[in-house]
């Protein structure tokens, strides 16, 4: 009989198509306001997968107590998942953050435990108060006993949180007049040593790739590239309030050809998953 892991694993592929078919008609919706910031600012962002590089463990951040630390106290024993997000993000942040929670439920491991979890803020004007309230509301939602105790949400100042984003390869933007972060969706998996060694993009992560990157991570083995599905969040309206996604390549493509081909790939992904799902219930 299929288990509940075997449903929640057998469709992100599918969803973020659909997110990001979404995103499409948001951003070319976006692109039309007045007032939409320089489109040329998502050529800045990204994420680029430095594999088998050693991330700078030297760095000093704040935990939510408002206490100093070094990066590498939280490096040696076992694998790390690592995120750069910052906590009043309208959108995009807000989605990485669940859909961690929603893998970390299912897979076999346990934060604290098998694997530890890094937060960091990218906005240096957040403060050790905020982060705890951000880490107060998952780890409750996370639900499991000592969790608290490895998953990690810290704050720093821009030098630290410029240093360890290029060394991870977070490309990110600041823009002044709507006061938002432009930046891409994904996580890293690091080694207990501290190299990168997988990189998750989006907002939802399959439960069995995270959980082979964990068993790789931990056993300081790096992975091969994968598949880059970049979703941009941005702050497009400050007029109206409003918050878009756009995704910068599919933006450059055009429109009806590219909106085509998003509904004809959707649909193709829609049909593999159903099937696959009937597979795994015989």
């Amino acid at each position: 009989m299929k288990t509940t892991k075997d449903r929640t694993s057998a469709y992100p592929r599918s969803r973020q198509i659909l997110v990001l078919a979404l995103a499409l008609f948001a951003g070319a919706q976006a692109l039309s306001q007045p007032g939409m910031p320089d489109p040329n600012v998502f050529e800045e962002v990204g994420i680029d997968q430095r594999l088998g590089e050693q991330i700078p463990l030297d760095l000093t951040f704040r935990n939510e107590a408002g206490e100093s630390v070094l990066l590498g106290e939280y490096f040696g024993a076992k694998p790390v998942i690592l995120s750069l997000v910052y906590y009043n993000c309208p959108m995009l942040c807000t989605q990485v953050l669940n859909g961690m929670i929603e893998t970390f439920r299912i897979i076999d491991f346990t934060v604290g435990e098998e694997f530890d979890v890094i937060t960091v803020s990218i906005d240096p004007a957040e403060s050790p108060e905020l982060a705890a309230r951000k880490k107060a509301g998952y780890i409750t939602s996370y639900g499991k006993p000592g969790a608290g105790n490895g998953w990690h949400f810290l704050t720093g100042d821009q030098e630290s949180i410029k240093r360890l984003a290029e060394a991870v390869g977070f490309r990110y933007v600041y823009d002044a007049d709507t006061k938002q972060f432009a930046h891409a969706s994904g996580i890293m998996v690091v080694t207990p040593e501290g190299k990168l060694a997988r990189y998750l993009y989006g907002i939802e992560y399959v439960a069995r790739d995270l959980t082979f990157s964990l068993m790789e991570a931990a056993d300081n083995r790096i992975g091969s590239p994968v598949e880059k599905l970049l979703l941009l969040c941005y702050h497009y309206d400050p007029t109206t309030g409003k918050y878009g996604v756009v995704v910068t390549n599919l933006l450059k493509g055009g429109g009806v050809i590219t909106v085509l081909g998003i509904v004809g790939y959707m649909a193709m992904n829609f049909r593999r998953d159903r099937k696959q799902t009937r597979q795994v219930t015989v």
